[in-house]
């Protein structure tokens, strides 16, 4: 397989854990970064070690040296530099969440259709092996049709106005940073929901603090009980209730290496999936698969099913009346 040379788009957190991932791939490189400042490239690509560092993102994603584009600014930016990617030419994997909401994801997801260009939502939990051997279990029937499942994701963050993640207009708050990960467990797992229910609890600075939602499905009656906050102390772990049985996904649920499956009359029996690296890095050996074998999409992570999820987490925030001042 060719080695693929990816240009990373950004500087921040989870750009950092991009770069560490990717060089653990023995097929592919870093070959290019671009920040909004020489300055911050520059430090970024001493950081990792990357050979080209550009001051703006337009020269990034028009060099020639770079095969595939990975996004990590914060949510606001996605959808513009989403577009300058593929408007270059460039395949591009998009942090999630991928936009502010549906109407963007869909200009984001059109531009790339109409260039037929790869396209992939970055929700990098999907390709690690304990999600992977779980949705073997669910497949495969071992506790029959899913009837319940409980997801829950905290992180424990004392309110603080200048974060990131308290600020309304840089797209803060517990359900795009936390909800689109139970959000796309759901959806993993269940499909596309029928009915949606929820409520937010608003932090001072207007951004949802904690939420809880009720996702119904008809296939099965199924129903997904979700919740997300970013002031609680809690571990973030997922459990599934079938006809059959039940499987308990050991925190964090987005990146396992241990699962426990209970059935009736028999010893608990505990899986233990090791993974390599950060876990981040088998998202991008997805990406360089689905590269070499000329697709479009990931089978996946597919485009339908990512714009499904934001039109969920539209809904919801409809429920609460919560807007982003720049959508």
């Amino acid at each position: 397989m060719e080695k693929l040379q990816w240009g990373i788009l950004s500087t921040g957190w989870i750009a950092d854990q991009g770069a560490r991932a990717i060089q653990l791939l023995k097929e592919d490189i870093v070959i290019a970064v671009g920040s909004r400042s020489q300055e911050s490239a520059d430090a970024f690509g001493d950081k990792w070690n990357i050979p080209k560092r550009h001051g703006s993102y337009d020269a990034l994603v028009n060099d020639p040296d770079v095969d595939v584009v990975y996004i990590g600014t914060p949510h606001p930016f996605h959808k513009d530099c989403a577009l300058l990617a593929l408007n270059a030419g460039k395949p591009v994997l998009l942090e999630k969440p991928f936009t502010l909401n549906a109407r963007q994801a869909e200009e984001v997801i059109r531009l790339a259709r109409e260039k037929k260009l790869f396209l992939m939502e970055a929700m990098w939990s999907r390709f690690v092996p304990g999600n992977v051997k779980l949705l073997e279990l669910v497949n495969a029937g071992v506790i029959g049709d899913v009837q319940m499942m409980f997801v829950n994701l905290t992180l424990n963050q004392p309110y603080n106005p200048e974060s990131r993640l308290y600020n309304l207009t840089m797209g803060g708050g517990a359900l795009l940073d936390l909800g689109v990960y139970t959000v796309s467990y759901a959806s993993y797992i269940l499909g596309e929901p029928s009915s949606i229910q929820s409520h937010g609890v608003k932090a001072p600075s207007s951004v949802d603090e904690q939420n809880g939602m009720l996702l119904s499905y008809d296939k099965h009656g199924a129903i997904a009980l979700l919740a997300s906050a970013m002031r609680l102390p809690a571990p973030s772990e997922a459990t599934l209730i079938g006809r059959k049985g039940s499987i308990r996904i050991h925190a964090p649920f987005y990146c396992p290496n241990v699962l426990t499956i209970d059935l009736p009359n028999r010893d608990s029996e505990r899986i233990e999936i090791p993974f390599e690296g950060t876990g981040y890095n088998y998202q991008f050996a997805h990406v360089h698969e689905c590269l070499q074998n000329n697709k479009t999409e990931s089978p996946v992570m597919p485009l339908d099913e990512t714009l499904q999820i934001m039109r969920t987490l539209d809904t919801v925030r409809a429920h609460w009346g919560l807007n982003y001042p720049n959508e």
